[in-house]
């Protein structure tokens, strides 16, 4: 994609950091929904009946009182709920991210085509019992391709969906701009949602706030901000994922304590739970759970303000990476869980490839370039989102930094308060903080447009678009969107991430596990994700 967030109009932004699992959990007031209004149910229900009739419990470390607009939301809770609740075109398996047909009753046979014509699943059904149509594929589309409204979507279609016709009822055709394989992953991105629901004045609105009327395997049944949201399994649902779970109870935990305590213990509430913290891995499979961890995209990353001397110097920022014990970091605050960065990108991302800057630890040729640089007495603040295991590892990152005669000031705060600073344009020298672009899918171009690109959020936030080298490093990023030869453009993009790393102006440090924790004697079919969440669709009762 281009870029997930410069697409978000500004009164969505500070929801798209504030909510998503990329950044990690923040809470907000969130109006509820008017058929909601009698307020939150107990959050204790596990009962509903014994045997296969019981409700599935769930604990999920993130806030669900974010958006929940599919075309707009970047929310672990409510992108993770949203999976179950609608269906794209394709649809893609979680950890893999291979698109199966969904709503289309096949995958395009040629991937590299310029036009995929898909027709609709016979009988498919939205839960208020309308049949989905061409109709309401194209006025999705519609949405996310219109110039006037921006969507976060946008980012993830605009550069290579040119538009999306209607054949018939039952068939429509997506017109793309060039060749662009990876797109069919990316439809899963695209939920197609009822026209005669959210066409309505306010619909988007009720969109945002919770409302959601998909045709996929659970309908919601109710959803309480902050507390819970709940699903049953949709009688008429005609697709691949047929629902295992009769009814649904998805709890919002972002407290650790807590949210492990739901789900451990002779008396535990609950059958999953995501987000699992490292010290508490030991204690949960000796309690009899199974515990799991997806590696990918999931991260630390640091982000400097170029216009705050002198950070505009790269050879300072690189002595700021080149100083950091990422050993002890992953040892002491990760447990283990983690490897420093190699690249931007993951080492099991397929596109992956070591960097030509890799900043192993190097206390002295960090010393050696901050002396080149003409830098001494440097102070610094980091600000930092207080997302637990971040919070962990910044005592390292300062230790680090005193170690080379850097004083070093920790400023760990809420992340609504953090990404406010940097919308307001508030000055700063460096952030750290979270991110994982996973939960929109794997595929290289998507992931480095979510961090850099010319009109991107994050961009913006370390003002360095107007760089010489990034004008270049946009240049060669759009070139290898629009390369068809799949070899080719791999190699482009390994070779731009080269100049990303060099230059360190928005970079990881480690990637980290996400941990997951389940009974194995209640629960099959379970898969740890490398992104926040859970994915129940081929989960069943053991």
């Amino acid at each position: 994609m281009r870029d997930v967030t410069h697409d978000v109009p500004a009164l969505h932004r500070r929801s798209f950091l504030k909510y998503t699992g990329a950044l990690g959990a923040a809470t907000a007031v969130s109006a509820s929904l008017s058929a909601c209004s009698s307020g939150p149910q107990s959050t204790n229900e596990t009962g509903g009946g014994g045997g296969q009739n019981r409700t599935l419990t769930a604990v999920i470390g993130y806030g669900n009182d974010g958006s929940w607009d599919p075309t707009q939301t970047a929310s672990a809770f409510c992108m993770a709920a949203n999976n179950h609740i609608y269906e794209g075109l394709l649809d893609t398996d979680p950890i893999s991210r291979e698109p199966y047909a969904a709503l289309a009753t096949q995958v395009p046979a040629d991937p590299n085509a310029t036009s995929w014509k898909f027709t609709l699943r016979a009988g498919a059904k939205f839960h208020d019992g309308k049949p989905v149509t061409a109709d309401d594929v194209v006025f999705v589309f519609d949405r996310i391709l219109d110039p006037k409204t921006q969507t976060l979507a946008k980012g993830f279609f605009a550069s290579w969906l040119k538009e999306v016709r209607k054949i018939d009822a039952q068939n429509v055709e997506l017109v793309l701009k060039f060749p662009f394989p990876d797109g069919l992953s990316r439809l899963t991105l695209a939920k197609i949602m009822p026209k005669h629901v959210f066409s309505q004045p306010g619909g988007w609105d009720d969109a945002i706030k919770g409302k959601a009327i998909g045709s996929g395997p659970y309908r919601q049944t109710a959803h309480h901000p902050k507390s819970n949201t709940t699903f049953e399994a949709y009688p008429d649902y005609n697709g691949p994922r047929k629902p295992a779970f009769k009814k649904m109870n998805w709890l919002t935990i972002v407290d650790a304590a807590p949210r492990v305590a739901r789900i451990s213990g002779a008396s535990a509430g609950a059958q999953i739970a995501d987000n699992i913290p490292y010290a508490n891995i030991g204690q949960l499979e000796s309690g009899g759970l199974t515990v799991a961890g997806g590696a990918g995209m999931n991260n630390l990353f640091l982000m400097f303000n170029t216009k705050h001397k002198p950070f505009d110097d790269v050879r300072v920022r690189q002595a700021l990476h080149y100083a950091i014990d990422t050993g002890k970091m992953i040892e002491v605050a990760l447990k283990g869980h983690g490897k420093a960065s190699s690249s931007f990108l993951n080492e099991s991302n397929p596109s992956y490839r070591r960097a030509k800057t890799v900043y192993d630890y190097d206390p002295d040729k960090a010393k050696a370039l901050l002396k080149e640089a003409g830098v001494s007495g440097l102070k610094i603040e980091i600000l930092a989102v207080n997302v637990s295991w971040i919070v962990d590892c910044l005592p390292t990152i300062k230790a680090s930094w005193d170690a080379i005669g850097v004083r070093t000031t920790l400023s760990p705060q809420e992340t609504t308060a953090v990404f406010t600073k940097m919308d307001q344009k508030q000055d700063y020298q460096v952030v750290a903080a979270a991110s994982n672009p996973n939960q929109f899918g794997l595929d290289a171009d998507l992931i480095m447009h979510y961090n850099y690109g010319p009109e991107n959020l994050w961009m913006q936030y370390t003002r360095w678009a107007d760089n010489s080298v990034a004008k270049a490093l946009f240049k060669d990023m759009d070139r290898a969107t629009r390369e068809p030869d799949t070899d080719k453009k791999k190699t482009m993009v390994q070779d731009y991430i080269d100049v990303v790393a060099e230059q360190a102006v928005l970079y990881p440090v480690v990637h980290n596990e996400l941990m997951t924790a389940w009974n194995p004697q209640q629960l099959t079919g379970i898969r740890a994700q490398p992104y926040p969440g859970i994915n129940l669709l081929q989960a069943k009762w053991a």
